[in-house]
């Protein structure tokens, strides 16, 4: 009879990236039950190992390590080919082999929730084919934190990724996204690369209707953080500048 099999725990990060003094207080932003989850797991996959082991200091300083940090097991996600950023990395089974052995695995992100616009999402589904459970941790979700904020429809909406940062390229993207949230009354929600945020902003207002609705958010559960939704018009009148070093979420409704 074989032994059971242990359980991949999504753990939740917060938004601040590690940022020294950038964020709140680690049990102001994530749930004391997922802390306490993530203090008992000794094996880890991760985007990378240097932030994890930061991230677990941050957790040790809440609720105790189990085991020393020095001791756990981090093993890094392959990184999808350039250009391919779905392909199936080499060989997700021997990441998940600690839980086909029966120890549980964390799989956390660089921030928010993991597999979620995030490359974790193929050992998700590695897992399910391996018989392995997955137990999502509860946390903050950038957006769907801006989502809430925004007051455009959270009802009907899809997360698009990254627009093309081609000029002509973007423009096109965002007719063709302009005209999908018309026809189906469906929310558009994006997100850049943070130094090309005010960028984004920019074609945004130059590129939408005057009457079609946009929402910024601007890190969200840091210091500081804001949301600004409005007419494209009213942007076009009366103009926000944003910092090229923080995360934002942008979203419309034609």
């Amino acid at each position: 009879m074989s032994a059971p099999k242990g359980t991949l725990y999504l753990v939740p990060n917060t938004l601040d990236f590690g940022v020294a003094g950038a964020g709140s207080a680690l049990d102001d932003v994530l749930p004391l039950g997922a802390l306490r989850r993530a203090a008992a797991l000794t094996h880890w996959v991760c985007e990378n190992a240097k932030t994890t082991r930061a991230f677990l200091k941050r957790v040790d300083a809440v609720v105790p390590l189990a085991a020393p940090l020095q001791s756990l097991s981090l093993l890094e996600l392959p990184r999808p080919p350039k250009g391919r950023p779905t392909a199936a990395p080499v060989d997700l089974g021997a990441l998940l082999a600690p839980a086909l052995a029966g120890h549980d695995v964390g799989l956390i992100s660089e921030a928010g929730l993991p597999a979620v616009a995030d490359p974790g999402a193929l050992l998700v589904d590695a897992a399910h084919r391996l018989g392995v459970a997955v137990v999502p941790l509860a946390g903050p979700s950038s957006l769907l934190l801006a989502l809430a904020a925004s007051g455009l429809d959270g009802q009907s909406f899809a997360f698009v990724g990254y627009l093309p940062v081609g000029a002509p390229e973007r423009a096109a993207r965002i007719r063709e996204l302009e005209d999908l949230s018309r026809r189906l009354g469906q929310t558009q929600l994006m997100i850049e690369t943070p130094y090309r945020n005010p960028a984004l902003l920019a074609a945004l207002v130059e590129r939408l209707a005057p009457a079609t609705r946009l929402s910024v958010s601007c890190g969200l559960t840091l210091p500081g953080a804001f949301t600004r939704s409005d007419r494209v018009a009213d942007w076009r009148r009366s103009p926000t500048t944003l910092p090229a070093d923080v995360p934002a979420v942008f979203a419309f409704a034609a």
